[in-house]
């Protein structure tokens, strides 16, 4: 099925054969949609697709574009962010750290906008000022209290900060709220409260566009789909959707939504990493762990049970507070990443842009960081042998980039974590862990990665996965570990890690 053109008058915001290249190369043709008022529509591509930019043109980011685009009926010169929210189109980008302002209090930060277009300071007491981010922070019912409002945001974690943003967009009453993988960061319980958010501003008349990866919060959430594949519109459905349709002409290919993985039936492979009465989480009881050599364990659990404390810990960016970890039976402290990396152990980080990637670098530079003193004589580092490192990772893990040189931020996000696990997968690593590897990144980008782990643990690595999602566990894993409140819940193969059984399994730790 094509996409439709519905009339623009219908519309709260309607594109016309909107058209952009970089470098010569197109990156989105003649895109025509329309979204109306009191609609949820979703937006489903590939990473590279050209979802990221389409965004950037609703948003008022790229200017230098053809086409139109209108806004109740009317042609809109989007030609800043400013101008964009003006207009009523809200902005809740995937990278959180583009909308906070750090060294501002989570209170300033809730009304930077309305700081940021007044003239003098509208709030000149504290006390305004914190009355007016309460206000602007009750849409979302957080409940945060003033000491919590008076921190500098920095101090709050990834989820709350989206919360933040999300919460500041739905202050201005949009006509478009575009959400761009708004539940990546986000617990089941705050990713609910969002699902009846949208509700809401459906029932209210606002328009949304979702961008998401998890098809079934599409499936839940939208009234229409629309697939993007190489800049163009392949796919407009309206519900129920025909996901083999929708997902053939976003991989040109049929895909199921997950695939059946691999399965161990028990303990086969050796020991590598041994954890002996290792606390993860302060005031809770300490646990034990054992990483296998040729096996993938994959340990689910909610924001807050300890995942990102045990990546952390074993990767020596958080050392352990107590209890014993052996390496290949022998003690193992890591005090520093760079212990870890000397050990074999390599971590993927939970936040690719703020922990993994240097903007500016190349893409062979970016991989081979880590590395420089393999990669040098006499102090000078090899640039044939850094090139020839990116150029294999382009090629084993399928990243979409002009060539190694290209600068990294202009990857798309998915690209952008192929370069990150490629880093890690560079120099054998006897232990990889990765940490939400598969947060903003769309299926085959998902399945790529998820080969090159598997093909890593059957060379005899061992493979840590963790993820606040079950299905991507289940989809690569031999092993499924429930953490909850820093405890190990479940630890099983096979049968006995069936989804129904590991989602029981974390509902009754709630």
């Amino acid at each position: 099925m094509s996409p439709t053109d519905a009339p623009v008058e219908s519309a709260a915001v309607a594109l016309r054969d909107v058209s952009m290249a970089f470098g010569g190369k197109t990156v989105l043709a003649s895109v025509s949609l329309d979204i109306a008022p009191g609609s949820v529509v979703a937006l489903l591509g590939a990473n590279g697709a050209g979802k990221s930019t389409l965004i950037k043109i609703l948003s008022g980011v790229h200017t230098e574009h053809g086409g139109q685009v209108s806004v109740n009926g009317v042609p809109a010169a989007l030609h800043s962010p400013l101008a964009a929210r003006q207009l009523g189109i809200q902005t809740v980008h995937q990278r959180i750290g583009e909308g906070i302002v750090p060294g501002l209090s989570v209170a300033e930060n809730l009304v930077f906008e309305e700081l940021a277009q007044a003239r003098g300071n509208p709030f000149r007491g504290g006390r305004r000022l914190l009355a007016r981010a309460r206000e602007i922070q009750s849409a979302l019912d957080l409940g945060w209290s003033d000491a919590v409002l008076r921190r500098d945001v920095t101090e709050l974690g990834i989820s709350d900060r989206q919360l933040l943003i999300l919460a500041r967009a739905l202050a201005t009453r949009p006509r478009l709220l575009v959400l761009d993988e708004p539940t990546s960061a986000l617990s089941a319980a705050e990713a609910e409260r969002l699902f009846a958010l949208v509700e809401r501003m459906r029932s209210e008349g606002i328009a949304v566009l979702y961008v998401s990866h998890r098809l079934g919060e599409i499936d839940a959430l939208a009234d229409r789909l629309v697939v993007l594949r190489d800049g163009r519109l392949t796919e407009d459905q309206v519900k129920p959707f025909d996901w083999d349709s929708a997902l053939r002409a976003m991989l040109a290919q049929a895909q199921e939504t997950t695939t059946a993985r691999p399965r161990r039936t028990g303990e086969q492979g050796e020991v590598v990493l041994s954890l002996r009465g290792v606390p993860l989480l302060a005031g809770h009881p300490p646990q034990d762990l054992d990483l296998r050599t040729g096996e993938v364990t994959g340990v689910v659990g909610l924001l807050g049970a300890g995942k990102t404390e045990l990546a952390r810990g074993l990767f020596g960016a958080e050392p352990f507070t107590g209890g014993a970890v052996e390496l290949d039976g022998k003690p193992y402290e890591p005090r520093r990443p760079a212990d870890a990396i000397r050990g074999g152990i390599h971590l993927v980080p939970e936040d690719r842009h703020t922990d993994a990637l240097v903007p500016g670098w190349s893409v062979a530079q970016n991989i081979s960081l880590p590395f420089l003193r393999s990669l040098s004589t006499v102090g000078l580092v090899s640039r044939s042998k850094e090139d020839a490192l990116g150029r294999a990772t382009i090629e084993q893990l399928g990243v979409v980039a002009r060539d190694e040189h290209s600068p990294v931020e202009e990857l798309s996000g998915g690209n952008q974590q192929k370069v990150v696990v490629g880093r890690w997968l560079a120099e054998n690593p006897r232990v990889l862990i990765l940490d939400e590897p598969f947060r903003g990144v769309d299926i085959g980008a998902r399945r790529d990665i998820g080969r090159r782990a598997r093909a890593l643990a059957a060379e005899g690595a061992a493979v840590l996965v963790l993820s606040a999602d079950v299905d991507e566990v289940l989809e690569i894993a031999d092993r499924v570990v429930v953490l909850a409140a820093g405890e190990i819940r479940l630890d099983a193969y096979g049968e006995d890690a069936e989804r129904d059984r590991v989602i029981q399994t974390i509902s009754a730790s709630v």
